[in-house]
């Protein structure tokens, strides 16, 4: 199979129309649409069926896209590896949830565009379960996710996930009551707060479990008052002396009427990994995220683990042979 005719059809499962295919390849809607039927015939079953004016892919065609990242993600690695130059130029998604943000993407896609300027890294803002459906239909490239000790995810298996840190989980208490306080959480101080009404986000799931799960060891099923996303607005709620809720470390802020006390074994802690298609690990713009990535996490989070050997080998301009690299 021709290696033009599976990037067209990667691009096509990634920007869903004709023309944004086109646009991209840099020719006319006519030839793009002539590779795809020369392709058709090589792998013999339909790729593509009409979907009112536009076309979409049809399950074998979504296979036989997966297979092209990961062929041409091989491809390119090879040829890096082989060249051992060459500067990396590509688009990487990076789908992300907020708290991420500041601390860990902002700084990792400031060094990566002063040391890589050719990649070009999109930010998709989005909670675990979206930014998972993302990376399997081809929306995003790579994704932070996290996961709660207490409340364990389950990871599709065509993922490939790599711990990257983890992050203290705190309490968020109005310095009002007169038992807040920044000690670690306790059974019998978290059992005070039977009565209280908690902040939760509007989606429910997981945190919802944390907070069940938490409450449920201390002796009560807690009250979910209020439902907000915004994590400031969450803080100053709970300086408004109006709930309590929990809180991940990164964006906890210091703040007038808000105490924050550590969960501790109560609540567990959140582990947050980086996630992305097999394939997808192979092409040097997602490596080059993933190192800084790595390399800004380690300055905020626990237990930064090391990425895997396949993913440190050398870029080009790096190792042995690379110019002004020292001799063994």
């Amino acid at each position: 199979m021709d290696l033009t005719r599976l990037r067209l059809l990667m691009e096509l499962e990634r920007l869903g129309t004709m023309a944004a295919v086109a646009e991209v390849a840099g020719m006319g809607t006519s030839a793009v649409s002539k590779h795809f039927a020369v392709l058709e015939k090589e792998v013999g079953v339909p790729l593509l069926v009409p979907d009112g004016r536009r076309v979409r892919l049809t399950p074998a065609g979504h296979r036989l896209a997966e297979y092209a990242v990961d062929i041409l993600g091989r491809v390119e690695a090879a040829r890096a590896e082989l060249s051992g130059h060459g500067e990396p130029v590509g688009r990487v998604d990076l789908a992300t949830f907020v708290s991420l943000l500041s601390p860990v993407v902002l700084p990792a896609l400031a060094r990566l565009g002063a040391g890589h300027p050719g990649v070009d890294v999109r930010i998709i803002e989005n909670e675990p379960d979206e930014a998972l459906a993302l990376l399997q239909n081809g929306g995003a490239d790579l994704a932070l996710v996290y996961e709660y000790s207490l409340v364990p995810r389950r990871f599709p298996d065509s993922l490939r996930l790599h711990l990257v840190g983890t992050e203290p989980l705190l309490l968020s208490q109005p310095s009002s009551d007169p038992h807040a306080d920044s000690r670690p959480l306790t059974r019998s101080r978290l059992r005070r707060l039977s009565g209280a009404r908690w902040i939760a986000n509007s989606r429910g799931g997981d945190d919802d479990e944390l907070v069940g799960r938490m409450c449920a060891a201390a002796g009560f099923a807690p009250e979910i008052g209020h439902r907000v996303d915004n994590l400031e607005v969450v803080e100053r709620m709970v300086a408004a002396g109006l709930a309590v809720g929990v809180m991940p470390k990164l964006a906890a802020a210091t703040r007038r009427g808000v105490v924050h006390s550590p969960l501790g074994e109560l609540g567990g802690h959140r582990r947050i990994y980086l996630v992305g298609r097999a394939g997808a690990w192979a092409w040097l713009p997602t490596r080059l995220v993933a190192r800084e990535l790595h390399t800004a996490a380690a300055e905020v989070l626990d237990g930064v683990a090391p990425l895997p050997a396949d993913e440190t080998a050398p870029l080009p301009g790096e190792g042995p042979g690379a110019a002004g690299a020292p001799a063994p």
